[in-house]
């Protein structure tokens, strides 16, 4: 599967768990980190945690595993790499003061209306 086939997964799968505000941002063109950032607001910090373990399960059934996984302790905000694809899972206050989308406001968005559900 592509950058952008794993990256519209992992929105999936976001959505199916009800988290919040899911973002896609490529940033392909803008750095060698990755094609796309996908972001999600949990509503509480085991919520933060239960959209991370439902990603990292349901992709690890697929053979899909992470390169590496920060914040897990915390679940303020969770990033899971997945080499090209890496989703940060963050609570509305720790999103709010990092701002990922103003950071990256010169790259483009993901057209998710296909892949989220209006909540």
């Amino acid at each position: 599967m592509n950058s952008q086939e794993l990256a519209k997964k992992i929105v999936k799968i976001l959505d199916s768990k009800k988290g919040m505000d899911i973002t896609g941002i490529d940033i392909h063109d803008l750095t060698t980190i990755g094609d796309y950032f996908i972001l999600v607001t949990g509503t509480s910090s085991p919520h933060v945690k239960a959209l991370a373990e439902e990603v990292e399960d349901t992709l690890a059934r697929e053979g899909l595993e992470p390169r590496r996984i920060e914040g897990a302790q915390s679940a303020a905000w969770i990033l899971i790499d997945y080499q090209d694809v890496i989703l940060h899972i963050f609570t509305k206050e720790t999103r709010d003061f990092y701002d990922m989308e103003r950071l990256w406001s010169d790259a483009p968005r993901m057209d998710l209306t296909e892949l989220v559900t209006e909540s």
